[in-house]
């Protein structure tokens, strides 16, 4: 009986992406199994991934990635372990790492992480913290696989509905951004073709500038010239209260992960 390396159980976009990214960084089709339940994604699945297994049981394997619904997630955990998974590694929202131990058992260390959408390009923002029984290995095995589509921090269980509220639900304030200057730009005169573009790579630039020089407010500066076009247009956004806005979406969302994370 083969037993894989890791078996990602739930084969949705974010299972799917983390198992795009592990390919490309050199795993084996034959170390991934993936558990979907649903027979058209399963199809989907092996479109996608030929020669990685696409099964409806969790089946042999040595971790688990679990990236079903916060409802199935017991099962998914008490399963894998059962299965032989002596690690788990959640990207379940709202599940505590104490929940994820009980539903795994005492002899699996756990990892709970919060990644976000960006990951299906690779680019995603992640963090992890280490449950009860987790140690700096396995904390740095949960590091090499979300490692595989993005970025990944450390923080203690206590910020991770921050992070949630930051980075989980940032690309929806920065789409929403995206959105509003593409209709500005249209109202201001450009077709919306080009105000598509010079929109997206106006992300992309900008995004380029901050991480590899940081500091962003001076980058700000650098663009914000006395008196000029924008200073006129940052005034305006400062006169609209955009910075508050952006400080109580987070703290919301934050707040409403410590909400959904209770019941």
């Amino acid at each position: 009986m083969t037993t894989y390396r890791l078996a990602v159980v739930g084969g949705g976009n974010m299972g799917a992406a983390l198992v795009g990214g592990l390919l490309q960084a050199g795993w084996a089709t034959a170390d991934i199994a993936i558990v979907e339940v649903q027979p058209a994604r399963v199809e989907q699945l092996r479109e996608m991934f030929p020669g990685v297994a696409v099964t409806d049981e969790t089946p042999a394997c040595q971790a688990a990635l679990i990236a079903v619904k916060p409802y199935d997630v017991a099962t998914a955990c008490s399963t894998a372990a059962r299965a032989g998974a002596t690690r788990l590694l959640s990207i379940a929202a709202g599940i505590s790492s104490a929940a994820l131990q009980d539903a795994a058992g005492p002899e699996v260390a756990v990892v709970r992480a919060m990644p976000n959408t960006p990951a299906l390009v690779g680019e995603g923002a992640a963090a992890i913290c280490a449950g009860p029984t987790a140690d700096d290995d396995d904390l740095a095995w949960a590091e090499s696989i979300l490692g595989s589509v993005g970025l990944v921090v450390r923080v203690p269980e206590v910020q991770l509905d921050a992070v949630t509220g930051l980075a989980g639900s940032g690309p929806a304030y920065l789409f929403l951004v995206a959105e509003a200057l593409i209709d500005a730009g249209v109202l201001a005169g450009l077709s919306r073709a080009n105000s598509e573009a010079l929109v997206a790579q106006l992300f992309v630039g900008s995004a380029a500038l901050l991480q590899q020089r940081g500091d962003p407010a001076q980058l700000r500066a650098m663009v914000t010239s006395p008196g000029g076009t924008t200073a006129a247009g940052v005034r305006q956004l400062e006169e609209h209260a955009v910075r508050s806005a952006f400080l109580e979406a987070v703290m919301a969302a934050t707040q409403r992960s410590i909400e959904l994370g209770h019941h």
